[in-house]
């Protein structure tokens, strides 16, 4: 019988049993070194922070110890030869007394005790020797550079063509076959080919520009001396010192401790190349890292008239990335690094092969005479010749646009913009003719065709319309193309803005309420609705208040301010638009939010004066980026003169005339110190200034308008009128002319009165 004590015969057994499992101790062993190995590698993980969080430049000789493949596939590339000493192994012109003559002036390349030297015209107007310091470019051209006792660095004119093996000068685009005298700022000694604010910051690598503007001198300075691994990939001594560290991982925080540009965005990559591949209107800071927010460092110029074809196609030079971010391809996520070895940076394809790498498509769809309707193996049938056509820079430089768009002909009938068409078979017709000295290349053709009638105009209009009638049999446009694309209507639109035509105003609605509209398209879009179109703009200028790019926000800030203001209260004046991005989370946008309230701060409550406070200390950055520049200390004086700080606004004033290197860039500063005194109500410095301002420059529309209105005021209608029809002859058309001449004649009567 079994008691309450008693147990079945096996639990019986096994709890008689007093000797220990092996295998339970074992496990018991291996779960506690276990624990301690995830405690340990947390830890780790944990603590795996390097000692500094701020990173700095260590050079490529750092990078090489571990990158050795990378460094060999960039060496001898642009990149690595975009700038350089004048060594016998840099330079690639003859200076073997080699001799140039363009309008007037023989220069002779030559060396001396081992030194390269060009003499040539000086600052002076006089020949003098210039020793070379520096090479830039190798392909296919390479320049000159001549480094002054300020710090300045001059780029020569005269420049080496590495193809044709020849020196040619490098006359400005839009004075070509004319002397440039040496006061002119496009003279080789002027601000225009000044290195240290015109080139160096894209062609070396962590560049401090280091400008004095008390001593007028330079005191530049960069890490590495061209385009180095940390130009792209950011400052690295935090990645050397984690992939030196014996932890198993990567920091938490920092990741590999450069900048990430492989995400699913294409954004971060296109971004770090647009840094130097873009043109700019304003540069915010010298701080860009790559990876970073493009607009905290640069304003992007938009697709302007002189920049860009009415259509948007690239005119002057504007290093891509304004091209690029009009395309599909951007818009869907395609990176430079798609198209273009980082390394090497060249073309990953040879031929059709960089677009039929990804447009791979049944029977061969686009690489085939059925859809391009030209030869095969012939110059028509590459893709880029239609989708990506050439322009020359510089003399010998041929770029192609990257907007990657299909050629229409049919808008350049319209329109007068360019067609691919018309480029290339224009100049087959010259290479059968022999050539043209003058007119080489179908841009130089166009741009005579749009100045004027005659010869070129002739032809561009015959080509055009062949192209068109052609275009119109091969492909069907309303059946091949979708009408609700935004890549298909804003040419046109954009193009009949620019001409004020009526029906463009729809067209930019319908450009900024679709929101597939390319970020630059919008913002360049709402730039023409607020210049053109002031009084219909204000509900569309709102709602881009809120749009997702940072430069449509900053367009729209930059347009509500230049609306005139409704009166004197808070809601008549930008304040209650403009107020809420003064803490955008992008600098253009905090900056711009800052210029536009300035004027009216006494409408700001407290929080809002602490946003300005911190906005406007920013844009005082931003101006000293280019203290170099008259115009910056111009700006500067505006925004100190709305902070009540006359003193230091005067000052600036007189910085900025000090600096002035232009008639126009005198005149504007004169204009303003004008403005300026007119709060001091001292008309008679004021007359003063403003007749300095048009004895500078005639061109100073605003300052005829002022000097007008002050002659109006004082009741001197003689003089008033005088500068009414100077007025008249400088700008016929302006509306404001009307009005002026009715105030006028029914003032005639008044006695004068002096100032």
């Amino acid at each position: 019988m079994i008691g309450e004590d008693a147990q079945p015969p096996h639990e019986r057994t096994a709890t008689n049993t007093s000797r220990p499992n092996p295998w339970r101790r074992g496990a018991l062993a291996l779960v506690a070194l276990a624990g301690c190995a995830t405690l340990a590698i947390g830890a780790d993980w944990y603590l795996a922070v390097p000692k500094t969080e701020v990173a700095s430049y260590v050079g490529r000789q750092t990078c090489a110890e571990c990158h050795q493949q990378e460094v060999q596939a960039w060496t001898g590339s642009h990149h690595d030869r975009a700038m350089d000493l004048a060594t016998p192994e840099t330079v690639l012109g003859d200076f073997d007394d080699a001799v140039l003559e363009y309008q007037g002036v023989t220069s002779k390349m030559f060396r001396r005790d081992g030194a390269y030297f060009i003499n040539t015209e000086g600052p002076d107007g006089q020949l003098a020797d210039f020793p070379v310091k520096y090479v830039i470019g190798v392909e296919p051209l390479q320049q000159y550079m001549v480094e002054f006792p300020d710090g300045r660095v001059q780029v020569l004119r005269i420049t080496w063509d590495t193809a044709g093996k020849r020196w040619f000068y490098h006359y400005p685009p839009d004075v070509k076959d004319e002397r440039l005298a040496p006061d002119d700022p496009l003279h080789w000694t002027g601000e225009q080919s000044n290195w240290n604010y015109m080139c160096a910051d894209c062609h070396t690598t962590n560049l401090k520009k280091n400008f004095d503007a008390a001593t007028e001198t330079y005191h530049t300075s960069f890490s590495e001396i061209d385009v180095s691994c940390e130009t792209c990939h950011g400052p690295g001594s935090i990645h050397v010192e984690l992939a030196h560290s014996r932890s198993l991982f990567w920091d938490r925080n920092h990741g590999y401790g450069l900048a990430r540009l492989k995400g699913e965005s294409n954004k971060a990559e296109v971004e770090s190349c647009a840094k130097c591949h873009m043109r700019r209107s304003q540069q915010l800071t010298e701080n860009f890292r790559p990876g970073g927010e493009l607009c905290d460092h640069f304003a992007p110029a938009r697709l302007r008239a002189g920049l860009y074809h009415d259509d948007g196609q690239i005119k002057d030079e504007v290093y891509v990335y304004g091209s690029f971010a009009q395309s599909k391809m951007f818009a869907r996520g395609i990176r430079c690094t798609d198209c273009h070895d980082p390394h090497t940076a060249r073309l990953k394809h040879q031929g059709n092969a960089v677009c039929t790498s990804c447009h791979q498509h049944p029977s061969a769809k686009y690489d085939t005479p059925a859809h391009h309707h030209h030869a095969a193996g012939s110059s028509g049938a590459q893709c880029v010749e239609c989708h990506m056509p050439e322009k020359h820079f510089m003399i010998v430089d041929p770029r192609r646009d990257h907007s990657m768009r299909a050629p229409r002909p049919d808008l350049s009938v319209a329109w007068r913009t360019p067609n691919a068409c018309t480029g290339c078979h224009l100049e087959l017709e010259l290479e059968k003719e022999g050539g043209h000295d003058a007119r080489p290349h179908y841009a130089d053709w166009l741009a005579e065709a749009e100045a004027a009638e005659g010869e070129a105009r002739e032809r561009i209009t015959r080509l055009d319309r062949w192209a068109a009638e052609h275009h119109a049999k091969w492909y069907d446009t309303d059946k091949s193309r979708d009408r609700k694309s935004p890549w298909i209507d804003f040419g046109p639109t954009l193009a009949a803005a620019r001409q004020q035509q009526p029906e463009a105003l729809s067209g930019l609605r319908k450009l900024l309420a679709r929101k597939t509209t390319p970020a630059i398209v919008r913002a360049t879009a709402l730039e023409a609705l607020g210049n053109h179109y002031p009084e219909t703009a204000f509900e569309q200028l709102c709602e881009a208040l809120t749009d997702k790019s940072p430069l449509v926000r900053a367009t729209a800030l930059t347009q509500l301010a230049q609306l005139p203001a409704g009166g004197d209260h808070r809601e008549a004046t930008p304040v209650p638009l403009a107020a809420p991005l003064l803490a955008d989370p992008v600098r253009l946008v905090r900056i711009e939010a800052a210029r536009s309230v300035a004027p009216y701060l006494q409408h700001l409550d407290e929080e809002e004066r602490t946003q300005f406070d911190r906005a406007a200390a920013e844009l005082v950055e931003s101006f000293a980026v280019a203290n170099d520049r008259a115009g910056s200390h111009r700006e500067l004086a505006k925004l100190q003169q709305h902070l009540g700080q006359f003193d230091k606004a005067k000052a600036s004033l007189s910085t900025a005339l000090r600096l002035s290197r232009t008639p126009l860039d005198k005149s504007l500063s004169h204009y303003q110190n004008a403005l300026l005194l007119v709060r001091q109500r001292d008309f008679a410095a004021v007359e003063r200034e403003l007749l300095a301002a048009l004895e500078a420059s005639e061109e100073n529309i605003p300052a005829l308008q002022t000097l007008l209105a002050l002659y109006f005021d004082l009741r001197r209608p003689e003089q008033a009128r005088e500068v009414l029809n100077r007025w008249r002859k400088r700008a016929p058309g302006d509306p404001r002319l009307n009005y002026w001449q009715q105030q006028l004649d029914a003032a005639s009567s008044r006695p004068a009165a002096s100032p």
